[in-house]
């Protein structure tokens, strides 16, 4: 795996790629061990995109991404991927999405464990009722991605 160390203004993430896609993104504070960078355009197109995003001038990624997880965690991993920028859903909107309506918990297990944040919005899943719920970045993390998004309420 080759990974690449990023300035953003949630602090640094360790971008990983497999040479072929990008298969994680780490939070300031969990970078893993890996192998720095060597010509690799996936993680080089990565930085780009998320710079851009960082400073408003892009709503979609276009990155090969390869997240390894169940067929499960996949399936929310890509109901998520179709959430809008600057948009909202609940745990309870990804289970009906998905056809696993009673599966809201597992959802959220699954939103939890999404290895490639921020380019797959999970931060973009809130309660059913409203509320700002967990995100493996931490509360603030989240409240900040929302606010580049232009969603307000969860100051």
């Amino acid at each position: 795996m080759n990974t690449l160390k990023i300035s953003s203004p949630i602090g640094e993430l360790q971008l990983v790629s497999d040479g072929q896609a990008l298969v994680a993104i780490h939070f300031p504070g969990d970078h893993r061990q890996a192998h720095p960078a060597h010509n690799d355009s996936v993680l080089t197109s990565a930085a780009t995109q998320l710079a851009e995003y960082f400073a408003g001038q892009r709503r979609a990624f276009a990155l090969p991404l390869a997240g390894n997880g169940t067929p499960f965690q996949q399936a929310v991993w890509k109901a998520l991927h179709a959430i809008p920028h600057g948009e909202l859903r609940s745990y309870r909107d990804i289970a009906s999405a998905i056809g696993r309506e009673t599966a809201v918990r597992a959802v959220g297990a699954a939103n939890g464990r999404n290895p490639l944040p921020i380019v797959v919005p999970c931060h973009r899943v809130i309660g059913s009722d409203g509320s700002l719920t967990g995100y493996a970045g931490g509360l603030t993390i989240k409240r900040q991605l929302l606010a580049l998004e232009g969603i307000a309420g969860f100051a």
